[in-house]
């Protein structure tokens, strides 16, 4: 059941939400509001908690080993799965293996929905300076802030992660004697919305071309109620340029009025009506199922297979769908199905 793999989502993600505050400054002024410096507030990731016992531990700021305040603290505190963004468990996705040239397809079974809690600490002796800080962060979260991540590597998956401001707290430690060291700090909760992707797979290029589905009614010795019912996979646009004839006229939608199925060619030789196979044709990219065909007079039925009817003019080229096509239908391309009962 299981197989080593590791994506690294977990510690990208740590490592995205980390970046977020590692570029914020404070600056101090004298009393003509003259900038008198600016400082980079330092970041580090650890419990809040072993912070401030440095701080009690090496109060004075004069010795190398204290910390100098202001300062940042952020830690991954947990998570949590998500059920609200579950998608199906057994459905794949194929895409094109981005570290070759050649034709060559990985695939993968839909990412997990996880959410993943992280704590951010701010340390400071002044109130101004944790306010600064405090004010460079919130405007950006209303309540979330999207960041791209780049989940797997190995096939290039980006993915936007939410995260979410879920609360923020704030307490003064101003307890003991004269020579206690004031820390003040605010901590700041959030979620980050993240899945986790499951091992990383070459696919297979064969495709099922053909499918037979055989009911049976009746006894093992009945044959008079012995269906068979295969289908094919059936191209939905044209993909060569087997242009057939062109649009007489234009083909256009009026206001009120019901979608035009019946329109001019200029040649409608090419448009073979068997009354066996349907026969479809392309025009502009809107698919069209061919009822029938008088003189240059062809009648349709439009937007076929999702396609999308639009309006088309004079001129426009209509091209053939046939099994020339049929067989160019590659994996992720949208198809119909043509199927038969025997």
């Amino acid at each position: 059941m299981f197989e080593y793999f590791y994506n690294e989502i977990l510690r990208r993600t740590i490592i995205a939400f980390g970046t977020l505050f590692n570029n914020i400054s404070i600056t101090h002024t004298d009393s003509s509001d003259n900038t008198v410096s600016v400082t980079k507030v330092p970041l580090a990731y650890g419990p809040t908690q072993k912070f401030l016992a440095r701080l009690t531990q090496s109060p004075d700021l004069n010795q190398s080993t204290a910390i100098t305040l202001p300062r940042m603290s952020f830690e991954f505190t947990g998570m949590t799965y998500d059920p609200s963004r579950k998608v199906s468990t057994t459905q794949q996705f194929v895409v094109q293996d981005p570290n070759t040239t050649t034709p060559s397809e990985k695939k993968a079974y839909m990412p997990v929905p996880y959410n993943m809690q992280f704590e951010l600490a701010i340390m400071s002796k002044l109130n101004d300076d944790a306010l600064q800080i405090v004010e460079q962060i919130l405007p950006y979260f209303q309540p979330s802030y999207n960041v791209t991540v780049e989940l797997v590597s190995t096939i290039k998956e980006k993915r936007d992660i939410p995260i979410v401001l879920e609360n923020i707290t704030m307490q003064d430690d101003y307890e003991g004697d004269f020579t206690s060291r004031r820390v003040l700090y605010y901590t700041l909760r959030f979620t980050a919305k993240t899945y986790l992707f499951g091992p990383i797979s070459s696919a297979s290029t064969d495709i099922i071309r053909k499918s037979n589905i055989r009911y049976l009614s009746g006894d093992s010795k009945s044959t008079t109620r012995d269906v068979t019912y295969s289908t094919e996979p059936r191209a939905v646009k044209s993909y060569t340029t087997d242009i057939i004839t062109q649009l007489s006229e234009d083909l256009i939608t009026e206001d009120g009025k019901p979608v035009p199925t019946v329109f001019t060619v200029d040649d409608a030789s090419g448009i073979i009506v068997s009354g066996v196979n349907n026969v479809y044709i392309d025009v502009d990219g809107e698919e069209m199922l061919v009822k029938s065909k008088t003189g240059n007079k062809v009648t349709v039925e439009r937007g076929r297979d999702g396609s999308k009817i639009v309006d088309h003019l004079k001129g426009a080229t209509i091209k053939r769908i046939d099994s020339t096509d049929n067989a160019l239908v590659v994996e992720l391309d949208d198809f119909g199905f043509s199927g038969t009962y025997t």
